[in-house]
C-alpha cells in the first residue's frame, strides 16, 4: 500500500500521517510508503514517510508524483478560507488550479486509486433552511467555497469517469485548532479556547449568538481514513458527502469551556466586534442533517465538552 498525502505540512496532514503510521494498514493492506508533499518540508515520523517539497500549481509537479500511482490520495493542499479571500489569485491557483492539475494527472495516468478530497461546508450559502438537509443546492457565498464547490464537480466528473475513485468530504470547521491563529475567518473559533488555556487573551470579533457546526482534529482524521476505505460503490453518483459535526453557539462554546477548566479562562475571551468576519460568518451554514454520512459509519463529536478535552489530551503539554 502507497499512500500519497499533499498539504502534509499542514496541522490535519501531520496528524494524518501519525494516524496512518500507528494504524500501519489500511484497506486491508500493509501500508509500505506514505509520501507526503507539500510547499514545505514534512515531518518524517517513520522510515515509511518521505517528504517532498513540491507545488502542485506548476506545470508537471503533479506527474512526477504519481509515478508509480499511489494506491491512496490524501488531497489536504489548500489556502484557508480568510486568505482565499483577500488573495483570489492564490486562492484559485491553490484551491482550484492545484487540485485539477493531480486530478488531470490521474486521468492520465495508469491506475485508479482512492482519492480523499477535503472540502468545507463553505460550499453552501445562505438563505439555509435548519437543519441544512444533504440535498441542499451548493451557493457558496465566498471564493474558498467557491473553489471548494468547482473541485467537488470535477472529482464527481473524474469519478464517473473511472479516473480515479474519489470520495469528497466536506469538513465542519475544525476545532480546537492547536498552534498559533492561522488566516481562516473561522480562526476565532479555536482561538476563543485555545488562547484562554494558555493564559492568553482572546478576542471575540462575533456575536455570542453566532451558531456553527465543529469537528475536533482527531475525529476530522478518523473521517479521512474512514472515506479512504469506505465501499464507494454505496455512494451512487453522488462522491462528496457533509460530515455531521457538533453544532453550537458562540455562547455555547464559552460555556462547554466554564464547564471543562472553569471561570478563569472565561475571563480572558474579550468582546472585539470585527464586522468583516461577521459579515463572512453569517453567510456560513449553523446546523446539517448528515444522514448519508451517518449511516455510511462516520462518527461525529459526542460534544463541545469532548472537543475541548480532545484538544486538552492531544495538543497541550
Amino acid at each position: 500500500m502507497q499512500i500519497l498525502i499533499t498539504g502534509a505540512a499542514g496541522m490535519l496532514g501531520r496528524k494524518l500521517t501519525k494516524r496512518l503510521v500507528e494504524m500501519g494498514f489500511l484497506r486491508g493492506e500493509t501500508i509500505r510508503q506514505i509520501d507526503l508533499v507539500d510547499i514545505a518540508e514534512s515531518p518524517v515520523i517513520a522510515p515509511i514517510c518521505s517528504s517532498h517539497v513540491a507545488d502542485l500549481t506548476r506545470p508537471g509537479v503533479a506527474d512526477d508524483l504519481l509515478t508509480p500511482v499511489p494506491d491512496v490520495i490524501f488531497h489536504l493542499a489548500g489556502v484557508v478560507s480568510g486568505e482565499a479571500e483577500a488573495d483570489f489569485d492564490k486562492g484559485m491557483a491553490v484551491n482550484l488550479d492545484g487540485t485539477r492539475a493531480l486530478f488531470d494527472a490521474l486521468r492520465l495516468a495508469h491506475g485508479s486509486p482512492r482519492v480523499v478530497f477535503t472540502s468545507s461546508i463553505a460550499v453552501f450559502g445562505a438563505p439555509f433552511p435548519d437543519p441544512i438537509p444533504d440535498d441542499f443546492h451548493l451557493t457558496p457565498l465566498t471564493s474558498y467555497g467557491t473553489q471548494k464547490m468547482i473541485s467537488e464537480a470535477l472529482l464527481a466528473d473524474y469519478s464517473r469517469r473511472d479516473f480515479f475513485d474519489g470520495v469528497g468530504i466536506r469538513l465542519p470547521t475544525i476545532s480546537v485548532r492547536p498552534g498559533l491563529p492561522n488566516a481562516a475567518a473561522s480562526g476565532f473559533f479555536s482561538g476563543i479556547i485555545r488562547e484562554p488555556l494558555a493564559g492568553v487573551q482572546a478576542p471575540l470579533p462575533v456575536s455570542r449568538e453566532v451558531r456553527h457546526s465543529h469537528a475536533s482534529p482527531p475525529t476530522a482524521i478518523e473521517y479521512m481514513v474512514h472515506a479512504a476505505e469506505l465501499d464507494s460503490s454505496l455512494l451512487g453518483t453522488r462522491p462528496n458527502l457533509t460530515m455531521p459535526g457538533v453544532s453550537v453557539t458562540v455562547g455555547e462554546q464559552i460555556e462547554a469551556l466554564e464547564r471543562v477548566v472553569g471561570p478563569d479562562a472565561v475571563a480572558l475571551i474579550v468582546e472585539a466586534g470585527d464586522p468583516v468576519v461577521a459579515e463572512i460568518v453569517a453567510g456560513w451554514p449553523q446546523r446539517f442533517d448528515a444522514r448519508r454520512a451517518l449511516d455510511l459509519g462516520f462518527t461525529p463529536d459526542e460534544s463541545y465538552d469532548a472537543i475541548i478535552r480532545a484538544y486538552l489530551e492531544d495538543d497541550t503539554p
